[in-house]
Parts: C-alpha cells; structure tokens; sequence
C-alpha cells in the first residue's frame, strides 16, 4: 500500500519537483498538496529561522489532515546585509510576495557595494512531520552573488538578480532542469528524500 504525503503548499511547481525527487528515488508515496484540503488554514511563519518556519507549516498540516507532511522555507541571505532578508525575504518591502520590490530594495540598499563583496547564498529549509509526532529537519544552501541588474525570466523571487558560484547566468536565466539540479530547495528536498523512505517504509 502507497502512503499518503501531504506537501505543504499549492504551489504545482513546488509539488512537481517533490514528486521528481522521490520517482527518482525510487519512494512509493503518493504526494497530494493542499489544493486537495481546501479548508486548511494559513499557517503564519512566525519562527526565527527557516527552520522554525517550515515545522510551524508540516505540524499544521500534519495536525489538520491526520497525514505525514512536508513544508519547506527559503530566503535570500545577503552578506552586506548581515544575511538579510532571510526569513523576511518574501515580505522584505513590507508586502508578503512583492517579488519585484522585494528585488529592487535589495539592489537599491546594495548599490554602493562593489562587485568583490556582493557575495549571498539562497538557504532552504525542507521539514517532514508525521502524526505521530516524529519530526525531522533538513537544509539546502546555493552560494553565490548579486548581480546589478535583473537578468532572465524564469524563475521567481530573487533570481533575476543571483548568479549560482562558478557561473555566468542569473538563476532566472537557468532552464528549469538546469535550477532544479543545483537549487537550494532541490538540495533540501533531496536530503529528506531518504528520511522519507525510512520513516514511512
């Protein structure tokens, strides 16, 4: 019999990449997201860390639909800014999920940063909670630079602006195979992948 895995989100992307990550794998278990629990309620990230934050989301998931459940949490945390805005990187101009002021203030407080010290890293934090209350935390890290111009349009958030180490392209100029074998939330789903398969086969 397959288990059920509830991902934490409605965002179909996000759930494409977790159910590649444990075909690949080779994990039977069936992943649903919420568009299936249309009557869960938001979760606020109140935590400090990403961490804190995505076990907030898989434990009110988990409590809501009696299932095991995956939530993850991510930023751009930028050196010159002491890792700001971090946790506050969805809400950074003071609008949750303002991708392009939240993109453009961090340019602008950037601006006088020369090219050698623009260095920042996007961090995920990707948390498994089961029912039975057994949890486990997991993260990815991507370093890299902030670029002085949006470059690219794929991807969302900070990408137009962050260019991976060693490379030339923003992550927004990246196909989506390409990001997905070198994304933070990639890497973080990637280490739960195993957690999962030994905690719910």
């Amino acid at each position: 019999m397959t288990t059920r895995l509830v991902l934490a989100t409605r965002n179909l992307a996000k759930l494409a990449e977790l159910r590649r990550i444990l075909e690949a794998g080779q994990i039977p278990v069936d992943v649903a997201d919420l568009a299936e629990y249309p009557g869960m309620p938001e979760v606020a990230e109140t935590g400090l860390t990403f961490a804190e934050n995505a076990l907030l989301k898989a434990r009110a998931v988990a409590a809501f639909t009696g299932l095991p459940a995956v939530a993850d949490d991510s930023g751009l945390c930028v050196d010159a800014l002491n890792g700001m805005p971090g946790v506050l990187s969805a809400r950074w101009s003071g609008k949750h999920g303002a991708d392009e002021a939240n993109l453009w203030l961090v340019l602008a407080q950037m601006s006088d940063v020369p090219a050698g010290r623009r260095g920042a890293h996007f961090t995920c934090a990707a948390a498994l909670v089961l029912p039975s209350g057994a949890e486990q935390v997991t993260e990815g890290v991507l370093a890299g630079s902030l670029t002085r111009e949006p470059r690219g349009s794929n991807g969302f958030g900070y990408d137009p602006i962050f260019v991976p180490a060693g490379g030339q392209l923003t992550t927004a100029q990246l196909s989506a195979a390409e990001k997905d074998k070198i994304s933070h939330r990639g890497r973080a789903l990637r280490a739960l992948a195993p957690v999962i398969a030994a905690l719910l086969g």
